[in-house]
């Protein structure tokens, strides 16, 4: 049995590690579907792979069992974002997603691994990158 502290860790790992991966799902989608931009593209895909191999050290299935949707207060959609307009709004948008939550893991991952940690950082930075990139040579502009 999971003691509270566990339960809520894995609780705000699981939701992050989510939020995440979804975001770079996102990215990476409009780097090969969008922008055809097949560098950007396997970026995207390999941050997204290392870090469900960094997440791993929580355990996939205790990540599971500490998920809680029924009480999650944060479960309704914002505003902000049924406005998206351009591609660029839905690209930017989501490497914010994806940046915010990979603080989070970073910073909770602390407590259980302090090299999964380190490495969810440089994935962060990674990500960092990659917006610079695409953002700078694409022809996407964010308003």
């Amino acid at each position: 049995m999971l003691k509270k502290f566990e339960m809520k860790l894995l609780r705000v790992v699981d939701a992050n590690f989510n939020r995440a991966k979804e975001g770079l799902r996102v990215c990476e989608d409009v780097c090969r579907f969008w922008l055809n931009e097949k560098s950007s593209t396997k970026k995207f895909k390999d941050i997204r792979h290392q870090l469900t191999a960094h997440v791993g050290c929580f355990g996939y299935q205790d990540l599971i069992i500490g998920r809680d949707i029924q009480t999650d207060q944060g479960r309704a959609t914002i505003l902000s974002e049924s406005k998206r307009e351009t591609i660029a709004d839905v690209f930017y948008a989501n490497c914010q997603r994806a940046k915010e939550s990979l603080r989070v893991l970073e910073e909770f991952a602390k407590f259980k691994d302090a090299r999964a940690a380190a490495e969810i950082k440089n994935l962060r930075y990674n990500v960092y990158a990659v917006e610079q990139k695409v953002l700078t040579s694409s022809g996407l502009h964010v308003k």
